[in-house]
């Protein structure tokens, strides 16, 4: 691009040398594409900035290649990256086929396991890319093909190979020549020496088109004349006899040629003539017994590039089984590189193709190989030393396997896949442009020759796997085409030109594709494209009047398709389908001028086009993207917008179009009568410089209402809105609705619309009208708007004679408007003079305000004799002062006239800036709105530093005079304050606090955390005294909370308490204090007073009360009775747990001993439900023989009446037998547990090890070498061998139990030493807990018996004792020996009282009576072999 004789010398110079007389004139379009070879690789170079930024690995070079045998031999996995081409042409006879997408069935021999690897889908390429190939057949070889197998007895055919030639080998050994016009030249060869050597399997064709190596299926090779059709040589001893020739190839050395046989070897072939005899010389480079090569591709390399440095090497790649090889064969046989394929299926077949591209500025060689569905490409490179550096680039990962790759050009490729599909690949954005079927073709496979019938069929089977599918002599490309050889015929695949891919869309009707095709062309972004030379510019010409031709075509059709009938929606959508296309190409092209005269005119005929088209103008206008619309068709846009009602879409058109050619009067019109307010004022601005008529227009129809005192309409209240933001964007020197004013006019603007605003009176004005009308306008609609644009207004104006003078004279009006009425709120008047606070406050303030005035707002705002609006004249005040308008007033009146009128917040303001915060308390305390804030205040001030000590004082002095103001204004915060910052003054305070309702509310929300104050009850410090005294109120006011309360209180003294609640008779707060000062007796027998109290009550009442009440109390009193009970018997020997018990079952079976069994007592059921309760809950501390001995020996019980007690006794039995049956289910699910733990231990630790080498790990001798000194073998478990003398010399033992123990040397002294040292030293001490975090490299001997006895004694060793503790931490709990323990001795001990205490003594501490205990059990695992 920026070197262009360049280009065009490197286009001349890689272009194939093809002269006129050699092409067939007839097919001249397909010589014409033998330029686009060099172009490609031209564009490459050029555009090299838009290349995959390509990541090189250079392979590193080795000292000593490794020989061709050892290569294969060698298994590595490697993987990764991706890069370019070039054509000449050959005459062929066209049919005008066209490419289309596959999805027909593959030929009868291309099934196989790729069909199961397409699941992923691809975008439709056709309609991205149209057709990129064409498919063509040649009709005059394929119809000889036919004649020669009925007439000469030729067979079918096998091989193809093409230069400017084509030759054709038969399965019958003969060799058909055929020229460019398809015309058999020679037929070489015959049936007789078919039949002895077989049929042709492979063919070769030299650089410059004058010899012709054929390989036979036997294994001989013949070479031919192709100028004169004389056999030259004919070689049997080339290679082993018995194998088919799988490929022959001359390299770019007329001399030397390369053959692979179906044994795996390959041969070099060197031919010479000396004395005019012909010989040929045969070198074998890579032998099949090492590994069977079954591809081989040497690098050709173009006339052009002859001299390239890579050349001079004579590269040559072959594909065996596992990897690629690349050697060179000049100046000597060197490995240049190896790629091992990695995993692979056996039957895919490999692949390798060779071309040149560029790639940063310089072109070299690239190989792509591939196996299976991954196509990796090598790039080889030259370095300034000589040698050849291999880079992977990016590779391609596919959905199918493929059986064929082939160059097209530097930036395409064609792919064949397994089942006879074709996918034309753009290598370096990796997207697939095209994919078609070819079973058609009938593909001709090379299966027998690799499974080398004709010679007995002895190769390996993984050579004769891969040779189902292998097609390498079907396929040849030359030129930039591709050559498909089928069993009856000959196809070429070529690539379409630019033009070609568009007219083929076009016969399909496909329009839209066809100008996505092209445009993408004009971009430069399609691919595979061919034909298109020169610059950019040029390029974008010719396709650009291409683009155009189809344009017209496509209004034409649309014009012509449009449906005559029907209804008007159809025709709108189907010209909204295709109109849009048109109108977006024409911009895109830039091709305002055929858009709006030829299309338009054109697009006019049908009305309906007509207004889809200038719809589809819209979005063009608006973004700014289209500007100069002709007149004509900005009326027409206008009053089809108009017709169809679309007035927001009207107006936003016209405030982005240049409407000077527009008929200015009649647009003003319709914007008025449609309220298109923006567009009228654009069209005034931009038509007529005309600044001052809109603003006239719009104050005529605000204005009377707004004088008459009504309310505004929505759409009164939006022109208002426009109106200020107009005026705003006027003095700013900005257009409205958008864009600038032109700088030469702003001054003029802006000095225009400040006399329009100052006018004193209005053009047609009536003898009523007020002075200043449109400044009293603004002002009534939106005060505070009108004066923020004056004030932006002033921060733009110069400090020059003039913009002083309109200063002053705007400021003289507002002052003269607003204060010599009555008619302004004193929210407008307060905004006023906040404005002129705020300019008379600017350090260069010009502007002059009589100070009376200021005086005059303050009467105004602080009138005792007017009580509306208090807090807006407050709020209008405050801000007049926070602007800067305080300097204009006497600072004690305005305290004196804002203490009067009760702006709590004025004074606060003023009493802040005299730094009287004290006063400020009052101020918050007297304002109903901000009281609470009081607190926040006082805490601020005394808590945040800057403020002085006198200050602090003085605030802390106010706050206590008035603190039982601040406890009745809110209780909690009050206690927080207290807290914080009068903790030493609670006591004055609560002296303070003379109301107990009052003082209770504040000491609950100081000392009850439950009320939610942060209060540091440690560092406050309060006397018990307090606490009492807060409990006594609490007494008072709310008996019910007492003991809730007290669970929470710390500071009081409990003999104090006690006298209060047993002044206030709360028997139940007293049983709680007396539990809790250890008098457990003294409390139950208060709760035991009390229930006998409550007992007595239901007797006395007997069944003459139906009320449930009395027995609700009975029952609460006794639940909390059992509570206490359950809560202290654990701590009592057998005797006090009795002292407890059977009073309680005493007093609950008191009333029904008074019952007789002939008038029971009506709540009789109900108390020995609760009895049983009592019964229930005193069996857990009580031994059973003691109740049941307890009961019968009552007097009433005693008597025979064993019926009546039946019921208790048999609950208390079932209670006893289940807890039996748990007890010993438990017992033995600890036992099977247990046992089958230590049985595992034991096994586990006994197990046999197995040494990982049979030498010692220091020495590295073998352990039998130093029998002879008696030495000790030592095995560790991590299988590492030592002798004992080894060991003891790297001081590996240590001292456990006075016993020694050994330590792995090579575990130990890994990067793990550390803990190892800290759990050695450990060790020594006896049993180890922390053993459990030693590493797993800590390793002690097991005392293998053959090799050494370990000490008789049945100790643990340390590893055996880690492995202990790894098992019980799996059982996180309580020891089972201990359970079982205490299980037995509960059994043993006393088997009627399970889990009972002891006759005397306090109880002992049972594992099963800790609330943590969980007994966590695990089924035993399978038992292994």
């Amino acid at each position: 691009m920026e070197n262009e004789p360049d280009q065009e010398n490197l286009e001349q110079n890689l272009c194939a040398r093809t002269t006129e007389e050699e092409l067939n004139k007839s097919f001249s379009l397909e010589a014409s594409l033998s330029k686009f070879s060099c172009i490609d690789l031209d564009k490459e170079l050029e555009f090299k900035n838009d290349l995959i930024d390509d990541k090189e690995f250079d392979i590193p070079q080795v000292d000593t290649p490794p020989t061709l045998e050892s290569i294969l031999n060698e298994t590595d996995d490697e993987d990764e990256s991706f890069v370019l081409e070039d054509p000449t042409l050959l005459n062929i006879d066209t049919i005008d086929s066209h490419s289309y997408d596959t999805s027909s069935v593959a030929s009868s021999d291309s099934g196989d396991r790729a069909n199961l690897k397409r699941k992923k889908k691809l975008p439709d390429a056709f309609s991205l890319h149209g057709s990129v190939m064409r498919h063509s057949l040649l009709k005059g070889i394929s119809a000889q093909i036919v004649s020669a197998a009925d007439k000469v007895d030729a067979g079918l055919p096998t091989a193809i190979a093409v230069s400017s030639l084509i030759a054709v080998g038969t399965s019958h050994g003969l060799a058909l020549i055929f020229d460019q016009n398809q015309a058999l030249r020679l037929c070489l060869g015959s049936t007789s020496v078919g039949g002895q050597y077989g049929a042709i399997s492979a063919l070769s064709i030299n650089n410059d088109c004058s010899r012709l190596l054929c390989g036979f299926a036997k294994g001989q090779i013949t070479m031919w004349d192709l100028a004169s059709g004389k056999l030259l040589r004919s070689i049997s001893d080339a290679h082993p006899p018995g194998t088919a020739i799988l490929h022959i190839k001359f390299t770019d050395d007329p001399t030397l040629a390369i053959c692979n046989d179906s044994g795996g070897s390959v041969f070099e072939l060197t031919f010479k003539r000396v004395m005019g005899v012909r010989t040929c010389e045969s070198r074998c480079l890579f032998s099949g017994s090492k590994g069977e090569v079954c591809c081989i591709e040497p690098l050709h390399s173009k006339p052009e590039l002859k001299d390239h440095p890579i050349t001079q090497f004579s590269l040559l790649a072959m594909a065996s089984l596992t990897k690629i090889l690349v050697i060179g064969l000049k100046p000597s046989l060197k490995v240049w590189m190896t790629f091992p394929y990695g995993r692979m299926d056996p039957s895919s077949v490999p692949l390798l193709a060779w071309h040149f591209v560029a790639v940063n500025n310089c072109v070299n060689p690239m190989l792509a190989f591939c196996r299976g569905d991954v196509v990796h490409f090598l790039l080889v490179k030259r370095d300034e030393s000589g040698a050849i550096h291999v880079t992977k680039q990016k590779h391609l990962h596919l959905y199918y396997d493929l059986i064929n790759f082939t160059w097209i050009n530097s930036r395409t490729v064609v792919l064949l896949d397994s089942v006879e599909k074709l996918h034309v690949i753009d290598r370096q954005t990796q997207e697939e442009l095209e994919t078609m079927e070819i079973s058609e073709v009938q593909l001709v496979y090379n299966s027998s020759h690799f499974k080398s019938l004709a010679t007995g069929g002895n190769v390996s089977q993984a050579l004769a796997l891969v040779g189902e599918k292998a097609c390498y002599q079907s396929i040849s490309s030359y030129g930039g085409q591709i050559f498909y050889l089928g069993t009856k015929s000959v196809y070429v695949m070529m690539l379409r030109s630019w033009r070609e891919r568009m007219d083929h869309l076009l016969k399909q009707d496909c329009l839209t594709e066809a100008l996505a095709l092209a445009w993408s062309f004009h971009e430069g972004k399609a691919k595979a494209v061919v034909g298109l030379s020169g610059d950019v510019s040029k390029r974008k010409a010719v396709v650009a009047d291409r683009m155009v031709e189809i344009l017209f075509h496509y209004a034409d059709r649309a014009l012509k398709k449009c449906p005559d009938q029907g209804k008007i929606q159809v025709m709108e959508q189907h010209f909204q389908d295709t109109v849009p296309v048109i109108v977006d190409y024409c911009l895109l092209l830039q091709r305002k001028d055929l858009l709006f005269s030829q299309m338009y005119d054109k697009l006019s005929e049908n009305s309906v086009a007509k207004g889809v088209f200038l719809e589809c103008l819209e979005p063009y206008i608006l973004s700014d993207k289209l500007v100069g619309i002709t007149p004509q068709v900005m009326k027409d846009l206008i009053v089809h917008f108009q017709d169809k009602k679309l007035m927001d879409s009207v107006e936003a058109l016209i405030v982005h179009m240049d409407i000077t050619s527009l008929d200015i009067q009649q647009v003003v019109l319709m914007c008025w009568e449609n309220r298109l307010y923006d567009a009228m004022i654009y069209v005034y601005n931009r038509g007529m410089n005309e600044f001052i008529s809109p603003m006239e227009k719009l104050f005529k129809v605000i204005a009377p209402p707004l004088n008459a005192g009504k309310t505004l309409t929505d759409e009164q209240v939006v022109m208002g809105n426009k109106l200020l933001v107009y005026i705003s964007c006027c003095l700013a020197g900005r257009a409205y609705p958008l864009g600038d004013i032109p700088e030469d006019l702003v001054p003029l603007v802006k000095n225009q619309v400040f006399e329009f605003l100052i006018r004193l009176h209005s053009v047609e004005a009536s003898s009523e009208e007020e002075v200043y009308p449109y400044v009293r306008t603004l002002l009534h609609f939106d005060t505070r708007e009108f004066l923020n644009v004056l004030a932006l207004t002033f921060e733009d104006f110069k400090n020059d004679k003039q913009a002083v003078e309109y200063q002053q004279r705007i400021v003289d009006i507002l002052l003269k408007v607003m204060v010599e009425n009555s008619d302004f709120t004193p929210s407008q008047v307060g905004c006023l003079f906040t404005f002129l606070a705020r300019q008379l406050a600017k350090p260069d303030n010009t502007l002059f305000v009589n100070r009376t005035l200021f005086d005059q707002v303050l009467e105004f705002l602080c009138s005792p004799d007017d009580d509306s609006r208090h807090s807006e004249r407050q709020q209008v005040l405050l801000e007049l002062l926070q602007a800067g308008g305080i300097v204009q007033f006497e600072e004690s009146r305005l305290i004196r006239m804002a203490e009067k009128a009760e702006f709590y917040q004025i004074c606060e303001f003023m009493y802040e800036r005299a730094h009287q915060y004290d006063k400020i308390i009052d101020c918050y305390l007297h304002d109903p709105l901000r009281e609470e804030d009081v607190f926040n205040y006082i805490h601020n001030i005394l808590s945040i530093p800057g403020h002085s000590a006198e200050e602090k004082q003085s605030v802390w002095q106010k706050a206590m005079d008035h603190m039982e103001e601040l406890v009745s204004l809110k209780p909690c915060k009050a206690a927080e304050l207290v807290a914080t910052h009068f903790s030493g003054q609670i006591e004055v305070v609560i002296g303070q606090l003379q109301n107990q309702v009052l003082l209770f509310k504040f000491l609950r929300s100081l000392l009850d955390p439950r009320e939610g104050v942060h209060v540091n009850q440690e560092l406050l410090q309060i006397p018990p005294s307090v606490t009492e005294q807060f409990i006594e109120l609490l007494c008072q006011f709310s008996p019910d909370q007492v003991i809730e309360t007290l669970q929470v209180l710390e500071c009081y003294r409990l003999e104090e308490t006690i006298q209060i609640t047993q002044k206030y008779q709360l028997h139940e707060v007293t049983a709680y204090l007396l539990e809790k000062k250890g008098d457990v007796h003294g409390a139950f027998l208060l709760l035991l007073e009390r229930l006998q109290s409550r007992l007595q009550e239901i007797t006395r009442q007997g069944g003459n009360t139906t009320e449930a009440f009395p027995l609700k109390a009975v029952e609460d009193t006794m639940v909390e009775t059992i509570a206490l009970c359950q809560r202290n018997s654990q701590n009592l020997n057998q005797q006090q747990r009795e002292a407890l018990w059977f009073p309680l079952l005493e007093a609950m079976m008191a009333p029904q001993k008074l019952s007789s069994s002939a008038a029971p007592h009506r709540h009789c059921e109900a108390l020995k439900s609760l009895t049983m309760q009592v019964l229930n809950s005193m069996a857990t501390f009580i031994a059973l023989p003691s109740i049941l001995q307890r009961i019968l020996q009552d007097p009433i019980y005693g008597k025979g009446k064993l019926g009546e007690i039946q019921g208790l006794i048999l609950g208390m039995l079932d209670t006893f037998n289940y807890e039996q049956t748990l007890l010993e289910t438990t017992t033995s699910l600890l036992n099977q547990d247990l046992h089958w733990s230590l049985c595992n231990l034991r096994a586990s630790v006994s197990r046999g090890l197995n040494p990982k080498q049979d030498y010692c790990s220091i020495c590295l001798q073998q352990y039998k070498r130093r029998q002879e000194m008696a030495d000790d073998i030592i095995v560790f478990s991590c299988g590492h061998l030592y002798h004992s003398f080894c060991l003891q010399s790297k001081e590996c033992t240590l001292e456990i139990e006075g016993q020694p123990r050994w330590i792995c040397y090579k575990c130990s002294s890994s990067s793990k030493a550390g803990k190892l040292s800290e759990n050695s030293s450990e060790d020594k001490k006896g049993r180890v807990t922390s053993q459990a975090k030693a590493p797993p490299s800590y390793h002690q001997t097991k005392g293998d018996p053959s090799v050494r006895k370990a000490n008789s004694e049945p100790a643990l060793d340390p590893q055996q004792i880690q492995a202990f503790e790894q098992l019980c931490r799996l059982y996180r709990g309580s020891s089972r020996l201990a359970l079982l323990m205490e299980l037995s001795q509960n059994r043993s001990g006393d088997s009627c009282r399970p889990f009972a205490g002891s006759q005397s003594g306090p109880a002992f501490s049972s594992v099963f009576q800790n609330e943590n205990f969980q007994l966590q059990l695990a089924p035993p695992p399978v038992a292994e072999d």
